[in-house]
């Protein structure tokens, strides 16, 4: 049980955090979901890849990495070209336009963040990026490692003050 009461607060944050994505989500242009801005990211970040990287890098199944990818390269964020090593394979590259789109997406971003933030020390805010990187990467060890087994976890509930009605 004492275990159960260390996560808890941490379990209703988490829920809370949703708020904060939905409005990262809001400021990105309509063209643009999660998805296709985590494509973007990713290309910007680690360079020219083939979609079976791209798919580990999101953690995410290779169809839903080939959908992402479709709706950039429909818009003409990234390219695919034939892989030299590998003729069958492609290589995703950012675009020009791709890479405008990525520093405009970075500007927005940071700007939210020092709005939001403005309040917080430096100290803090590498507190809280290190924290999440660590978390991050425990979760990263997970997915490499492949899960323990844990026995079922009942569902954490509200806690309410209100005396619930009676049913007869």
């Amino acid at each position: 049980m004492a275990e159960q009461a260390r996560y808890e607060e941490l379990i209703r944050q988490f829920s809370a955090f949703g708020a904060v994505k939905r409005e990262m989500g809001r400021m990105m242009p309509s063209d643009c979901p999660a998805g296709s801005a985590a494509v973007l990211t990713l290309l910007g970040r680690y360079g020219d890849m083939r979609m079976s990287r791209l798919s580990e890098l999101l953690a995410v199944d290779m169809s839903v990495t080939s959908r992402h990818v479709a709706h950039v390269v429909e818009r003409g964020w990234i390219e695919r070209s034939p892989d030299p090593a590998d003729r069958r394979s492609r290589i995703l590259r950012l675009t020009p336009a791709g890479r405008a789109l990525l520093d405009q997406l970075s500007r927005r971003t940071c700007l939210m963040l020092s709005e939001r933030l403005g309040d917080w020390s430096d100290d803090e805010v590498a507190q809280l990026t290190a924290l999440m990187a660590r978390l991050r990467a425990s979760f990263d060890d997970t997915r490499a490692h492949g899960p323990e087994p844990r026995p079922p976890v009942p569902p954490v509930l509200e806690q309410t003050t209100r005396t619930p009605a009676i049913t007869t």
